[in-house]
């Protein structure tokens, strides 16, 4: 028997004990709610509970059907109104350079400049009907009276890539 196939069954092993709620490890300790965790003392010493896993009471299906809120359709979503002005965008001649936020800059997200709001922050950007929320990643944009920079797919999602600009209405969303 090679070492790879003693990897992989002892690996097989400890993965059906996994799921036959077994436990991978040191000793169990029990606390007084009889749940167990790995216990790790040291000679003299109290013993130290490693975290554990405790099971949601909320079944997991529930949890993802939980709805989401769309800032595009919930007017709660919005935090704050923004001024409204002019955007750019920017795109290919810059990917994989480094953002102010320190990320490297990928076109085919929708992210955007802008001088003052926090690196983070979602901003619903509307333009002639169309929307779109971009995620706050860069400094600018530095040129004339833009107030926002936004990437190639987020200028092509509201159709101001092929003009290069375009006016826009801000909102700044709820985190």
């Amino acid at each position: 028997m090679d070492g790879t196939t003693t990897i992989k069954t002892a690996l097989a092993a400890a993965l059906g004990l996994l799921a036959a709620g077994g436990a991978i490890g040191p000793a169990l300790a029990e606390d007084a709610a009889g749940l167990t965790a790995p216990a790790v003392s040291a000679p003299n010493q109290p013993v130290i509970e490693a975290p554990r896993f405790v099971p949601s009471a909320q079944p997991e299906a529930d949890l993802l059907a939980a709805p989401v809120a769309d800032p595009l359709e919930d007017e709660a979503a919005i935090a704050e109104e923004m001024p409204d002005g002019l955007a750019s965008w920017y795109g290919p001649g810059f990917a994989g350079k480094r953002t102010a936020s320190g990320e490297r800059f990928d076109p085919t997200e929708y992210t955007a400049a802008h001088r003052t709001l926090p690196f983070g922050s979602r901003v619903l950007v509307k333009h002639k009907g169309r929307s779109v929320v971009v995620r706050i990643n860069d400094r600018g944009p530095f040129h004339g009276n833009r107030v926002i920079d936004l990437s190639q797919a987020a200028a092509e999602e509201i159709g101001i890539r092929r003009a290069g600009h375009g006016r826009v209405e801000l909102a700044l969303l709820q985190s």
